[in-house]
């Protein structure tokens, strides 16, 4: 069952944007989405939050100053995925270029699993690390945090994610932490490492560290990496977020981005001067993402890190297969899935399934796939080593995942081993003969948390557009702005007349649709079922790229049949 809304709009909120001069439409949309005031919509680095007000970040500097000035080696330690992965070619290169003797290294999903370990501490000590720097992760990382002191090692964390009740004996600075009172909590680890890398050139300058032989680093040029890991990892795009994914988009737009990113998008066949948050967290994101999830994702640090235009080509062109590889995979594990007892049966508020030789690098697609089209939390599981096996999730609207998996833990408390994530991802580990008690566990647990209409799938609108307002303009106006999650792209609800119907590229039909007289192109894709004459869509406006000219093109998001009543209204 799926049900339509139209979003509701502060009208307080509504008339002050539109007094500050901003467009009617754009002004129901942003009141729509919490926007309370014309400074919300400007994406001006002037408007960015100072970094003074994160937690710890003046120490995490100074430690990182004194490093550099005395030469010793920081050892970066990253994540698997792309949030962590452009988090990591951030530290390293913007430390290079502050003078920085630095390295990285980065956990295999596969042998090491998430984060700071101490096996990643003995490999650091070999190299001489003096000082360990975690990006994206080591919140979590208490014991291997104690276990470098013990080795002679400093260890600094930036991470984002959710602390538990212990915390790593060192400097941490995360915006998640009690008694931080930075007000962006969405932030993405990318993000925390930028803000550090300015509170770092803050202090540096003031020292007069900078020369003309170590001229001070432009930060604003790494905008780039810091708008993908944002975009990648799905964080809420918050005021904060938005500035810094407009800002990066801006200069990939001018071509001033990483070799390694443009290789990405031209692999992937996009065309950087007109980049959009679609591209980089559906194109480029799961490109760099393949190398974590089937391979090792130092392959997609060296791509973002090359300044060697053959080699990012030729790095980039292994990404795209490995992506190619994954998505095989893919496939492969939800038709699987889809064949299992626990989904043909499911009537429950959850949904959790253990394939026999799942590929633990891509069960967390497999958990969104199944997410998407049952609209139930999902976890799915893949065998581990040593009678394991380890899911990852995803969430619907109404559930925080993360939260969930920690009362289940609570509950339950010899079930789960370990977990961890944010509100609509998380991952885990259990023993593989634990299984089915997991099931009923987390069943449980979510029952108690959900109603039944949670369970609904709804398509939040943003209500109807007169067919003078369906136009390229609208559409190129709308994209010049930031949207993604927790900041919903503007979606519409209309009826229309469908006037043709033809099946494209084996799996997609293009339509030609009316409305009050105005005749428009359309794309629904992933669906070839014959439309009736009369329908209802919920629709976005796109801009398409045809043979070099930009044309508007109404992408259908989810269609209905009109019912009797509708169809009279419409006569």
């Amino acid at each position: 069952m799926t049900k339509i809304t139209i979003r509701t709009f502060n009208d307080k909120y509504y008339h002050a944007l539109k007094n500050a001069g901003v467009s009617p439409l754009l002004a129901r949309l942003f009141a729509a989405r919490g926007v309370e005031n014309a400074q919300e919509t400007h994406n001006s680095l002037q408007y960015l939050q100072h970094f003074g007000s994160l937690k710890n970040i003046d120490a995490a500097a100074y430690r990182l100053a004194d490093a550099l000035k005395n030469k010793q080696h920081i050892v970066i330690v990253g994540d698997y995925d792309a949030d962590g992965a452009t988090a990591t070619a951030l530290a390293v290169s913007a430390l290079r270029q502050m003078g920085g003797v630095v390295d990285y290294l980065l956990p295999n999903r596969f042998t090491d699993g998430y984060g700071l370990n101490p096996a990643l501490v003995d490999m650091a000590k070999q190299m001489g690390a003096d000082l360990l720097l975690t990006v994206d992760n080591g919140i979590a990382a208490v014991a291997a945090v104690d276990y470098a002191h013990k080795q002679g090692i400093e260890t600094i964390v930036t991470d984002h994610h959710l602390p538990a009740e212990t915390l790593p004996n060192c400097i941490i600075v995360n915006p998640n932490q009690n008694d931080c009172p930075f007000p962006y909590k969405s932030t993405a680890g990318v993000g925390v490492m930028f803000y550090v890398l300015l509170a770092l050139r803050h202090i540096l300058r003031a020292e007069n560290y900078f020369n003309e032989r170590l001229p001070e680093p432009k930060l604003s040029d790494y905008l780039d990496l810091v708008a993908l890991g944002t975009v990648a990892d799905v964080v809420k795009l918050e005021h904060n977020n938005r500035i810094l994914v407009h800002q990066g988009l801006k200069r990939i737009r001018q071509g001033k981005m990483r070799l390694g990113i443009k290789a990405l998008f031209d692999i992937a066949r996009r065309n950087y001067k007109h980049a959009n948050t679609f591209d980089l967290g559906f194109c480029i994101a799961p490109r760099l993402n393949a190398a974590g999830r089937l391979d090792d994702m130092d392959l997609g640090v060296r791509c973002l890190l090359s300044n060697d235009e053959e080699e990012a080509q030729l790095l980039a062109k292994e990404l795209n297969l490995l992506n190619q590889e994954r998505r095989s995979i893919e496939k492969g594990m939800v038709s699987e899935a889809l064949q299992l007892p626990d989904i043909k049966e499911n009537n429950n508020y959850t949904i959790s399934v253990l394939g026999g030789d799942w590929h633990e690098g891509v069960i967390g697609i497999v958990a969104g796939r199944l997410k998407e089209q049952f609209y139930r939390p999902t976890i799915a599981f893949a065998p581990a080593d040593n009678g394991l096996c380890k899911g990852s999730g995803r969430s619907i609207d109404s559930l925080h995942l993360r939260d969930a998996l920690d009362l289940t833990a609570k509950r339950y408390p010899d079930l789960i081993i370990k977990f961890g994530g944010h509100a609509m991802a998380a991952g885990l580990t259990i023993r593989q003969n634990d299984f089915a008690r997991f099931q009923v566990a987390f069943e449980s647990v979510v029952a108690d948390l959900l109603h039944q209409d949670d369970l609904i799938k709804e398509y939040r609108t943003d209500g109807g557009l007169e067919a003078d307002t369906i136009t390229l303009d609208t559409a190129r106006q709308l994209e010049q702005h930031i949207w993604g999650q927790g900041f919903a792209p503007p979606v519409f609800c209309d009826e229309f007349s469908v006037l043709q119907q033809k099946i494209v590229g084996e799996n997609h039909s293009k339509l030609l649709i009316e409305k009050d007289g105005k005749i428009l192109d359309a794309m629904l894709f992933r669906d070839t079922t014959r439309l009736p004459e009369k329908v209802r869509l919920v629709y976005r406006l796109g801009v398409n790229m045809w043979q070099n000219k930009e044309e508007l093109q109404i992408v259908i998001e989810y269609w209905q049949t009109m019912s009797n009543e509708q169809l009279a209204m419409s006569n």
